[in-house]
């Protein structure tokens, strides 16, 4: 990871952290870097979210685009998942998607796509964090060779219609909750689950700006939980701002996580013989239980760091063809080369229907083990984390358990901070064995 940017793009307060001119810049080296190098006039395609500031990033980052000559195509209120099926499809350099995802309406974002779809490469984010360090000066176009901006609200149509068109089965006479999060997903996600003949109920489609995320989304999945039991539904789909994951709600209101989905897709994949290399691929944050149910139905399993870009370019290596996280990044390779939650809401539906079965029976075989996860501050993320003595506990936690739990040690990825998470067989072994390992850190002097 590099100085601004993360895992998933350049996100913080906006303003404070990302602000106007940081957009500014990003968009002055993207489109001088993308004309230089292939020596043409860049085309960019940027989305964005209904966040208040994301009109603020998407003129700066046009701003910059146009002075470095390149031009704009803006999508308006978009997924990321369409920016990156557009960047895929068609003649796009790469793609810019403003969004914080799941965090409130006051943080910010600016993810970057390749050609392909696909995450950024740290190379190309390297040499973009130099510009913004003043390591390296660019010049500006002029005259004829300035840039321009071009309304591609067609692509998230193109999009949509993409969604409709891979869809197997009708939806008539099934009853479909969906939670939008005032985000991404507003404009999308009833005009799909309409076309394909569902009884769409929508809920928190009233994005003013300022109330993305707010007590809704996936983030909040007990509203939905309850939308669902109240009115009689089928099945419930919660998206977060950029619509990137989706949680999902059986019809007796149960929560069915990414995990699940990992599960029910990919038994659904062996069965038909479609699971390239029999395996899934999860994030070392899955839970227990996901292995457990995947060992008995006899698929394999491939573990990531945490991230949809890190499960993404294991599906690129490999050829694995499902892949995610437990938060609802699900990848379907076939499709998409991103985590895409109405496209995730779509396949749920698929084998509902295909199997003749609701969702709670489809999910019952994923029994979670108890977890509990702590975050410890510390001064030195490496330096807690290589301690021998730590490691020790750690590694004696992991003894005791054998293959009745787990413990995972590892570092975030954007605080000072070490996560400890255990899962085991009662919330109380659990919290035994975080504390001990806690315990070691805080002993070791490690805390901040």
């Amino acid at each position: 990871m590099g100085k601004y940017f993360g895992t998933d793009g350049f996100r913080g307060e906006s303003n404070k952290d990302l602000t106007f001119e940081h957009a500014i810049m990003i968009g002055r080296y993207l489109g001088w870097y993308y004309g230089a190098r292939l020596g043409k006039k860049a085309k960019i395609v940027i989305g964005k979210d209904t966040r208040r500031s994301s009109y603020m990033f998407e003129y700066a980052l046009c701003t910059g685009l146009m002075a470095s000559g390149a031009d704009a195509y803006i999508m308006h209120v978009t997924t990321t998942p369409s920016v990156s099926y557009i960047c895929s499809r068609d003649d796009f350099d790469c793609g810019i998607m403003i969004s914080a995802s799941h965090n409130p309406f006051y943080d910010n974002g600016i993810k970057l796509l390749n050609g392909n779809g696909e995450k950024m490469d740290e190379e190309t984010i390297l040499k973009v964090e130099d510009y913004i360090d003043g390591k390296v000066e660019i010049p500006v176009a002029e005259r004829a060779e300035i840039g321009r901006t071009v309304d591609f609200v067609a692509g998230r149509n193109r999009y949509i219609g993409h969604l409709i068109s891979m869809n197997k089965f009708s939806f008539k006479g099934i009853k479909v909750g969906l939670d939008v999060a005032n985000g991404s997903a507003w404009q999308i996600a009833k005009h799909v689950f309409d076309a394909l003949g569902a009884k769409t109920y929508v809920m928190s489609d009233a994005p003013d700006g300022l109330n993305i995320n707010t007590d809704c989304g996936s983030t909040h999945i007990e509203h939905l939980q309850k939308f669902v039991v109240d009115n009689g539904l089928d099945v419930g789909f919660a998206y977060d701002g950029d619509a990137d994951r989706c949680i999902a709600v059986d019809e007796n209101g149960n929560v069915v996580t990414g995990d699940h989905v990992l599960y029910i897709y990919g038994l659904y994949m062996k069965e038909r013989g479609k699971l390239i290399n029999n395996k899934v691929v999860t994030t070392v944050m899955s839970n227990f239980g996901l292995y457990k149910a995947l060992d008995l139905v006899g698929i394999e399993y491939d573990k990531t760091a945490v991230g949809d870009k890190y499960v993404w370019e294991n599906m690129a290596e490999t050829g694995n063809c499902i892949g995610g996280e437990q938060s609802g990044h699900i990848i379907f390779s076939k499709y998409e080369t991103t985590g895409d939650g109405i496209l995730t809401s779509l396949k749920i539906m698929e084998v509902m229907i295909a199997k003749g079965k609701p969702l709670s029976e489809l999910a019952a075989p994923v029994v979670f083990y108890p977890q509990v996860l702590k975050n410890v501050r510390v001064k030195s993320k490496p330096e807690a984390q290589n301690n021998p003595d730590v490691q020790a506990a750690v590694q004696k936690v992991a003894d005791e358990l054998g293959d009745e739990g787990r413990i995972l040690v590892r570092e975030s990825g954007t605080e000072p901070v070490i996560r400890v998470m255990v899962e085991a067989g009662s919330d109380e072994v659990c919290e035994r064995y975080v504390d001990s390992v806690i315990d070691v850190i805080t002993a070791k002097g490690h805390l901040a």
